[in-house]
């Protein structure tokens, strides 16, 4: 597996991953209702406001991960590929640049999504409620975690 800088050629591939994977993270939190694409929603949720990486494996680009500052801001893997450590290589990625502190929102409701950040040290700060951002139509929980190294 090869991680990689974003190239605006992953553009196809990161909405296909982001749209298969993102009903996989509402189903059990906000609710498939609040489905957008990452066509609809990469701009206002600022997935180019910072560092943007991909992973590239023999099956292409298999999955993604957005940093802005010590925040893990967008991390998702193609659900044909789940399970062969294509997230904890991003997650892992990303933490190697970020400063002291690292930081990432989990929908409640993403058991996968907590366990791997758990693993890598992420401790759950803070729970809210409150609209999803991307569509604030729906109403969400989101556990803020943060890791420290040591």
């Amino acid at each position: 597996m090869l991680i990689r800088a974003y190239d605006d050629s992953d553009w196809p591939a990161l909405c296909r991953i982001h749209d298969a994977a993102r009903l996989d993270e509402l189903r059990d939190s906000a609710g498939l209702d609040a489905f957008l694409t990452l066509e609809q929603t990469a701009e206002g949720e600022g997935l180019f406001d910072g560092q943007l990486w991909v992973a590239e494996t023999d099956a292409g680009v298999t999955g993604f991960v957005a940093l802005d500052g010590d925040e893990i801001t967008w991390l998702y893997v193609d659900p044909a590929h789940y399970r062969r450590g294509i997230g904890r290589a991003l997650l892992r990625h990303a933490l190697a640049h970020t400063g002291d502190h690292a930081e990432v929102t989990v929908l409640d409701g993403n058991p996968p999504a907590l366990a791997l950040y758990r693993s890598e040290g992420f401790v759950v700060q803070e729970t809210r409620t409150g609209p999803l951002v991307g569509n604030e139509r729906f109403t969400a929980t989101g556990h803020i975690m943060r890791r420290q190294p040591g």
